[in-house]
């Protein structure tokens, strides 16, 4: 393993695996990889400080005093399109980071965008990478995938309330 390491072409930086522990570590996304309850915690809050952008705009087309229900269906609606935004960066960055290790070629550029080569990893480096996929980031972008379908749940919801009001 430590030969096809150090006579990989590709940089440090743009090597898959390191790619990976770069993400892994980063403030935002590593919010993917928290336990359940601190993930649930950090939604949570997202969703609370959307509120900030959403109620009043939910509160200029439906004031609270004449239409309570509304602006509470159609706050509740903005603050999740605000988390939905803010899941699909989360879910692009580790759907990028799967492809790159997961993938038997690795494309990396040597000094600029001008120069892109591909590089054929090998085969104990790709079972390596694909053992990560499988391990470490599949279940990652499996939870994310429940909660966009949590939201679009919570979305399907406030959709037949309205109707009902």
């Amino acid at each position: 393993m430590k030969s096809s390491v150090s006579s990989c072409p590709v940089p440090f930086e743009q090597q898959p695996l390191n790619e990976y522990q770069e993400l892994k570590e980063s403030w935002y996304f590593r919010w993917g990889t928290f336990a359940f309850p601190q993930y649930l915690r950090k939604l949570l809050w997202i969703w609370f400080w959307s509120w900030i952008i959403a109620g009043p705009i939910a509160a200029a087309s439906f004031p609270i005093a004449k239409y309570p229900a509304q602006f509470a269906l159609m706050g509740m609606a903005g603050a999740t399109l605000f988390l939905s935004l803010v899941l699909l960066r989360l879910y692009l960055g580790w759907t990028y980071i799967r492809s790159r290790l997961f993938d038997a070629t690795v494309f990396y550029e040597e000094s600029g965008w001008y120069d892109g080569q591909l590089w054929e990893k090998p085969p104990e480096m790709l079972a390596q990478d694909r053992l990560v996929v499988t391990y470490q980031i599949q279940p990652i972008l499996k939870r994310l995938t429940q909660t966009f379908g949590v939201l679009a749940i919570g979305l399907l919801a406030g959709s037949l309330a309205w109707k009902l009001l």
